[in-house]
C-alpha cells in the first residue's frame, strides 16, 4: 500500500512535469500591446514620450516606488536619450535608450537588470485621427525557458498590459489638459 506521503510525492512530481512540458510549449517571444485614442494632436503627445523627464507625469512605473533613483544621460531628448532607474524590489533597476524617434514612432531599447535580467524593445506609435492621436504602446522580447515556466502560472499580457493601459490613460489625461 502506498502511503499518503508517497501519493502526495507522485502527484507533486506529475504537476512539476506538466508545468515543465507546458513551459516548453510556450512561444520563444512575447508581445504586449495596448492602444488609446488621445484627444490631442501628435505634436502634444510626442514630447511626453520623447523626453524621459516627462514620463513622471504619466508612466505607471514612476508611482510604484516614489523614492526611485533616476539618472538621465545622453541626448536631452530623442535618439541617444538614456534613462536609468534604480528602485525597490517592486520596480528593480534598468535602462532605456531611445534608438529611433519621429513624430509618428519612437523605438526604445529596454534593459532590465533586476529583479531579473531581460532585454526587450518598446515602441510607441502615434497615428493622427482627425484632431486626436491613436497611441499604441508595444513591448516585445525573447522568453528564455526559465521565464516560460513563470508564464505557465502568470499572464504577462494581463499584468503588463494593465500597466500599459494605465499609462496610456494617464498620458491621455496629461495631453488633453494641455
Amino acid at each position: 500500500m502506498m502511503t499518503v506521503l508517497m501519493i502526495v510525492g507522485v502527484i507533486l512530481a506529475i504537476a512539476i512535469v506538466a508545468i515543465l512540458i507546458l513551459a516548453a510549449m510556450k512561444p520563444d517571444t512575447f508581445v504586449v500591446q495596448r492602444s488609446a485614442l488621445i484627444n490631442a494632436p501628435a505634436e502634444t503627445v510626442y514630447p511626453l514620450i520623447n523626453d524621459y523627464k516627462n514620463w513622471a507625469s504619466w508612466s505607471p512605473y514612476e508611482k510604484i516606488d516614489p523614492a526611485m533613483r533616476r539618472t538621465y544621460s545622453g541626448a536631452p531628448t530623442g535618439v541617444g536619450s538614456i534613462y536609468q532607474w534604480e528602485g525597490n524590489k517592486n520596480i528593480g533597476s534598468g535602462r532605456m535608450e531611445i534608438l529611433d524617434s519621429s513624430p509618428s514612432r519612437i523605438d526604445i531599447k529596454l534593459d532590465f537588470m533586476s529583479p531579473f535580467e531581460a532585454h526587450n524593445m518598446a515602441e510607441f506609435t502615434m497615428k493622427p485621427e482627425g484632431n486626436a492621436t491613436n497611441v499604441t504602446w508595444t513591448m516585445r522580447g525573447p522568453i528564455p525557458y526559465k521565464f516560460k515556466i513563470m508564464h505557465v502560472i502568470m499572464n504577462m499580457d494581463k499584468m503588463v498590459g494593465g500597466q500599459f493601459a494605465e499609462g496610456l490613460a494617464n498620458m491621455k489625461a496629461v495631453a488633453e489638459r494641455k
